[in-house]
């Protein structure tokens, strides 16, 4: 099963020295039921598109409660067993929890299929985003149309060979 973890790039780093997603559970964005019933469609790509774009708005939160993190969306996507990714049955139908899993146990990230990160041309908006997102989720419309601004950037796919230098470790 692919589930979409959501990072900072500091995580990343973090991730890519100890060799672990984490901390243990593990929240993660997967293909669920309740995602499927949310976005109507049978394609499993788009449906993973779908998880990937929960996962960004995930890491948004993330860099949100980080003002010194880099202002770029981050997401690992990583295959894990079926079973390993649970969503919580109580928040099924919440519509702030959809795709949402945790995976129980450490991810290796050896397991990464993939990294997803906005490109350097998205931090004003991605910064603009996370600082409206508290008003966003307060009801402001305003607020909720910058937070839906950083959808307009498409996360670049990257290998997981190319995480030292996404991270500034590497050449």
């Amino acid at each position: 099963m692919r589930v979409y973890v959501p990072l900072t790039l500091s995580g990343l780093a973090e991730a890519y020295k100890t060799g672990e997603l984490g901390p243990d559970p593990l929240v993660a964005y997967a293909v669920t039921p309740a995602l499927r019933e949310w976005y109507l469609s049978d394609d499993i790509e788009e449906l993973e598109y779908a998880a990937l774009n929960r996962a960004a708005l995930a890491s948004l939160r993330l860099l949100a409660a980080d003002a010194d993190a880099v202002r770029r969306r981050v997401v690992v996507a990583v295959d894990v067993p079926d079973g390993a990714a649970v969503a919580d049955p109580d928040r099924g139908l919440d519509p702030a929890a959809l795709g949402e899993v945790r995976v129980a146990g450490g991810v290796a990230l050896a397991k990464a299929a993939a990294v997803h990160v906005d490109a350097d041309d998205a931090e004003a908006d991605v910064a603009a985003g996370a600082e409206a997102l508290a008003a966003a989720d307060a009801g402001d419309d305003d607020a909720q149309f910058v937070v839906d601004g950083t959808e307009d950037h498409d996360l670049l796919w990257y290998a997981t060979q190319e995480i030292p230098q996404l991270v500034g470790l590497g050449g």
